[in-house]
């Protein structure tokens, strides 16, 4: 068989990345990454207040629906929409046309409001 220069020349490349990459690999994967990681003491600050109108209480299913500003955290425009609740006690004193705050935070793949209360 016959030395062929290109057909080295192609495989010189892989070769070498090859080689490059077992010496940095065993450095790469030591690297210590709880650095990049939150505090597990320190909480996460609470959701900035939104202001929106009740337009629908759906306690037994823990819904409601809110005509709302822009959620400026989550990106999202003005709308009407619904929304799970972090807990049935958030109704309490509550009622459809009322004018409210309340914070919501994208919590195991939905939007959750954890905090609602008349609007000041």
């Amino acid at each position: 068989m016959k030395f062929n220069p290109s057909r080295a020349a192609r495989h010189a490349f892989p070769a070498a990345a090859l080689l490059a990459f077992s010496f940095t690999a065993p450095a790469a994967l030591a690297m210590d990454h709880a650095a990049h990681a939150p505090a597990a003491s320190v909480p996460a600050a609470p959701a900035p207040w939104t202001l929106g109108e009740l337009r629908k209480i759906d306690a037994a299913g823990g819904k409601i629906t809110l005509k709302h500003e822009e959620i400026a955290h989550l990106d999202m425009p003005p709308m009407t929409m619904g929304f799970r609740l972090r807990s049935p006690s958030l109704l309490e004193g509550r009622k459809v046309g009322e004018r409210v705050r309340f914070r919501v935070e994208m919590q195991a793949g939905g939007l959750v409001v954890t905090a609602l209360e008349p609007a000041p």
